[in-house]
């Protein structure tokens, strides 16, 4: 089985596409407008924008997420909740052993995006 698509809420579709395109640094493969859908390709798992959608929160992988964090804010994004060690695993459950870091920003449409990166320790 393999994670195939997640879909986000957009109250305004143009404003959406226009915020993840600037995001993902990346246009979207398909939009539908009427019904409402905008489609972005993310390694094989499609980003489906949708005016009809409850709100979801979806987690990215990024390289670091400090790093990603003020990139983002410089950007104008909103960082609702500041980058933090959310799991110290010294034991490796979820990754090499580490500390998984996580940070939220918002998006246009007001929902929640994560932000994860895995600090590896020796």
């Amino acid at each position: 089985m393999k994670f195939r698509q997640m879909g986000l809420k957009a109250v305004d579709l143009e404003r959406a596409a226009k915020f993840y395109t600037e995001l993902l640094g990346a246009k979207p493969i398909a939009v539908f407008d009427p019904p409402g859908f905008a489609f972005f390709d993310l390694a094989g798992v499609r980003l489906f924008l949708d005016v009809n959608s409850a709100n979801t929160v979806v987690y990215l992988e990024v390289a670091d997420v400090r790093t990603q964090t003020e990139t983002w804010r410089a950007a104008g994004i909103t960082v609702s909740s500041e980058p933090h060690v959310v799991f110290p695993d010294p034991d490796g459950l979820f990754d090499a052993p580490g500390n998984e870091w996580l940070a939220f920003i918002e998006d246009s449409e007001g929902n929640q995006i994560g932000l994860m990166s895995r600090e590896v320790t020796a």
